[in-house]
């Protein structure tokens, strides 16, 4: 199983970004995919999960409204589209994968799989 975050980087307060996650090794539309974030002497923290068929997702209260996860099964991807940065979403951010569901990985982000993160840093 791998899976390659890119499209992290610098961006100002108020910015956007779009974090893309390219995957391979196993069927990718019978599992769930999210993000999660780790910042410097935090804990990980989970971002968003997106349901195999990509009809539901979940969000963790502090990006609700601002960023929106997606999934193309056609091209084995999933992306994380992120508005309104603010400072505290510094971190690197990892797209992680495994065999339970969302509402689980949306309390525990213990993922089973995971790429090796991209940094995204909001600053002016």
């Amino acid at each position: 199983v791998q899976l390659q975050a890119s499209g992290g980087g610098l961006v100002q307060p108020g910015g956007s970004l779009r974090l893309s996650c390219a995957t391979s090794g196993f069927t990718f539309d019978d599992l769930e995919l999210g993000w999660f974030r780790q910042a410097p002497g935090k804990e990980r923290e989970g971002v968003s999960c997106i349901s195999s068929s990509g009809s539901s997702a979940l969000y963790a209260d502090s990006v609700k409204g601002r960023f929106t996860i997606s999934r193309d099964n056609a091209k084995n991807t999933v992306y994380l589209q992120m508005n309104s940065l603010k400072p505290e979403d510094t971190a690197v951010y990892y797209c992680a994968t495994g065999i339970r569901s969302c509402s689980y990985y949306y309390v525990t982000p213990t993922y089973d799989y995971w790429g090796q993160g991209t940094q995204v840093t909001v600053s002016s």
